[in-house]
């Protein structure tokens, strides 16, 4: 008898968004990008039920996504940038307006400040 070929192995894909350059002025809680990613993100066409095949994992300034599923890092940006448009400085201005989502590598994101004082100097010229 031949022998059966074994099931194919799912790979883990982990895609990680770093907040680390903006935590210091805690204006981002890392949990609660955690949970709103965990109510947001879509498996099987239904949201707020990852049934293990997502695990969401945060540290003090960043949060890891890890998945069995296919899923695209473009994916994870656009809800990092949903989460800071969400997210409110004041009644009227969002987050979103101060911050920008930059890939630094391959699996990973990094929330970052605009570049505001090259846009100063050109004013004042």
């Amino acid at each position: 008898m031949p022998a059966q070929k074994g099931a194919k192995k799912i790979a883990t894909k982990k895609f990680t968004v770093d907040f680390s350059k903006v935590a210091e002025d805690s204006l981002v809680e890392v949990s609660e990008f955690a949970r709103f990613l965990h109510e947001r993100i879509k498996v099987n066409g239904k949201t707020g039920q990852l049934a293990g095949i997502v695990k969401i994992t945060n540290t003090d300034s960043k949060v890891t996504v890890a998945t069995k599923l296919p899923m695209s890092k473009r994916y994870i940006k656009y809800l990092t940038k949903k989460f800071l448009k969400k997210t409110k400085v004041n009644q009227e201005i969002s987050l979103r307006e101060y911050l920008r989502v930059v890939a630094s590598n391959p699996t990973t994101y990094e929330v970052r400040y605009f570049n505001v004082e090259g846009a100063e100097e050109e004013e004042e010229d």
